[in-house]
């Protein structure tokens, strides 16, 4: 019998690719809402004795707290097992106390969905390109965590754009370690930005470990927000002699008209994201080509 497949409300862009891509069958809800904003959600399929897939990212406080009361139904309405797909997980950033007393969003997230009952077979949790590998280890009880890599995404981008010569690069040396990664899998020299603190949040580049002259220059970040890091680093690589800057990230967020800002910078040829994040699906640019992870889905679930 084929795995039966739901998503939250603003996943189902992708759950009709992933449909499309793999042998499931579509799950059935009926959603609504009260007049005080609260949603009313009912699970038309039957899901006893069945196999289910819940697709949804962390993208909203609302988002999340669907996904959990979804999820939590499936499993008391007697799903066979249990497999969240979570494309984009939020508060990925904060996954460690810098300051005294701070939120670690990302665990206390994890421990809500960790909270999720228990399916007959188990519950698993598939996360994709975390900010921090880290992450997946803030799952506890029986939710197991699985930590898929996009990599093959990023490279078929990557290779497509930049040719047989090309540089791998990262906005800093904080994830010089992906990159090099990367690199090395394409046989490619790999770049990173060397800065140096001045105050606060005031940085100036003192390096960059690679020549770029003349050479095009792929940056790839996991993910994007307002776009600013990518802007100084694009910036740099283009004065120190890049031909052509291209940017790859996973997740797309977008934010305070990051895309137009990333446009406008006048340093990158063209933008590569995938549709990890709903953001991505109000973009009109051809600036910013989006590309699905619907396969990865289905081949790794």
């Amino acid at each position: 019998m084929k795995k039966i497949l739901f998503c939250i409300k603003e996943y189902e862009y992708l759950a009709d690719r992933v449909l499309a891509a793999g042998n499931y069958e579509k799950g059935e809800l009926e959603i609504s809402y009260f007049t005080d904003g609260e949603r009313y959600q009912r699970i038309v399929s039957v899901v006893e004795g069945r196999d289910v897939v819940l697709l949804g990212g962390t993208v909203s406080d609302q988002a999340t707290l669907e996904l959990f009361d979804l999820a939590s139904s499936l499993v008391s309405y007697g799903a066979n097992s249990l497999t969240l797909v979570v494309p984009y997980y939020g508060y990925s950033t904060m996954e460690r106390a810098v300051l005294p007393r701070e939120v670690v969003t990302a665990k206390t997230r994890a421990r809500l969905l960790s909270a999720i009952p228990r399916s007959h077979k188990g519950n698993k949790i598939y996360l994709f390109d975390l900010h921090s590998e880290g992450t997946q280890y803030y799952f506890e009880q029986e939710l197991y965590p699985v930590h898929v890599y996009c990599k093959d995404i990023v490279i078929e981008a990557a290779k497509h754009y930049g040719g047989d010569n090309f540089v791998m690069a990262s906005t800093d040396a904080g994830r010089a370690k992906w990159v090099e990664s990367l690199a090395n899998d394409m046989g490619v020299n790999a770049a990173f930005i060397l800065k140096r603190r001045l105050k606060g949040d005031h940085t100036e580049v003192t390096a960059i470990n690679a020549d770029v002259a003349g050479k095009k220059v792929i940056i790839y970040d996991d993910m994007i927000r307002s776009g600013g890091s990518i802007i100084n680093a694009a910036k740099t690589y283009s004065e120190a002699g890049a031909a052509d800057i291209y940017v790859i990230t996973t997740h797309g967020l977008f934010v305070n008209d990051g895309i137009e800002k990333l446009k406008s910078c006048g340093h990158i040829k063209k933008l590569i994201c995938t549709d990890s994040h709903v953001n991505t699906q109000h973009i009109a640019d051809e600036f910013v080509e989006v590309r699905s992870l619907a396969n990865l889905i289905a081949e790794s679930v």
